[in-house]
């Protein structure tokens, strides 16, 4: 490993200053490959309010990680899905799904214990 003087030099720092934060990494994994109106992703992830939500939607759309659909219907509706960059995010998440597990299962054996 070497000393980076700049640490938004750092890919991992970058990376992280693009996708980091509370929400996006669940925003990004609710979507996954499907899309989906504002609505579901209301519910899917409950704990956001709607302002939140809708800033970090326009937040990953301007990153160009997610792309909104507009339908011009008697109804209008919108949809959410993930551009091919936002995809190419979809296994990473699911490996740190994969280490949050191991590790919350090590930690409740050890208290357990």
């Amino acid at each position: 490993m070497r000393y980076i003087a700049n640490p938004y030099q750092c890919p991992v720092t970058r990376t992280m200053s693009i996708i980091g934060g509370k929400w996006k990494p669940i925003i990004l994994n609710c979507i996954g490959d499907k899309s989906l109106r504002f609505g579901k992703l209301n519910q899917l992830i409950p704990a956001i309010s709607n302002k939140v939500l809708s800033g970090e939607l326009k937040e990953l759309e301007d990153l160009a990680l997610i792309e909104r659909r507009e339908f011009n219907e008697l109804l209008p509706r919108v949809e959410y899905r993930l551009t091919k960059s936002g995809q190419s995010l979809i296994p990473l998440l699911h490996e740190l799904a994969n280490w949050g597990n191991t590790n919350l299962a090590k930690k409740l054996e050890n208290a357990i214990k």
